[in-house]
């Protein structure tokens, strides 16, 4: 009789379980893989400020760059429409918090404060911080130390990873905030200011259209970084497809395609 008890007891123990059990499970995560798929567009979030990566071209109207062209290929592989949606570096991750658009593709640098707040796709090029200055202060501006002297004036672009560096290093000299990035390289080449330390790949590009500027040891910059996609943090499906997808633009040549195309000429 007891054993009957304790089996019976076990039957509906089990019995409850399998009825508690499914209402007990999370219900299945909405993606923005879906919600992309049925609105048939994907919202991209973009600087156009930041050349080779993105760029609002006065003339035409229309972005382009590097991180343009992935994102019409990432349109493409998804089957959808691209809108870009125009942002700031200070309002980039908030973007993403509030859902105003899906990724933010602009030369975005992987770093962990980020990745507290969004998520960031594996990296598709590396970079480092370097010096652009006026080529007649060659000899001048060699090591961060030298940058880093009364009288000397340095711009940054408010709200990103070039400002964060300058702020956390820059102690002596002065700092001087331009609201537009794309400003800053003629405001070095007019002598209004002395020294924007960017990204390596822009220094070189920039200097490259410019004989009055250059780019100090972009082989050797003072960081190594690397540039991702950002993305809504706690949506790991569409992240996996964001990772998958710069995983095969790599293996496919792609990306070494587009760096020919923008960085590399």
């Amino acid at each position: 009789m007891k054993r009957l008890n304790r089996l019976g007891i076990v039957t509906l123990a089990l019995l409850v379980f399998s009825l508690v059990l499914p209402a007990a499970l999370p219900a299945a995560q909405t993606s923005l893989l879906d919600t992309i798929a049925e609105r048939g567009y994907i919202l991209v979030g973009t600087t156009g400020d930041y050349k080779p990566f993105s760029f609002l071209n006065p003339d035409t109207g229309k972005y382009e760059g590097h991180d343009i062209d992935v994102a019409k290929k990432i349109g493409e592989a998804m089957g959808v429409e691209v809108r870009f949606v125009k942002t700031t570096w200070k309002t980039l991750v908030d973007g993403i918090l509030e859902g105003k658009y899906d990724v933010a593709m602009c030369g975005i640098t992987r770093n962990l404060s980020r990745q507290k707040k969004v998520g960031l796709t594996d990296p598709y090029i590396n970079v480092g911080k370097s010096p652009l200055i006026r080529k007649a202060d060659k000899d001048k501006f060699k090591t961060l130390a030298d940058i880093d002297q009364p009288g000397v004036r340095v711009a940054v672009n408010p709200g990103g990873t070039n400002e964060k560096f300058v702020r956390a290093h820059i102690k002596k000299a002065q700092i001087v905030v331009v609201p537009k990035n794309l400003d800053i390289p003629a405001k070095i080449a007019a002598g209004e200011v002395d020294v924007m330390i960017t990204d390596n790949v822009e220094a070189m590009l920039v200097a490259a259209h410019n004989d009055k500027l250059y780019a100090v040891s972009p082989d050797e910059p003072f960081t190594r970084d690397d540039f991702g996609y950002m993305v809504p943090r706690d949506d790991q499906p569409f992240l996996n497809w964001m990772n998958l997808f710069v995983h095969q633009m790599r293996a496919k040549g792609e990306f070494a395609k587009l760096k020919k195309k923008w960085i590399a000429e």
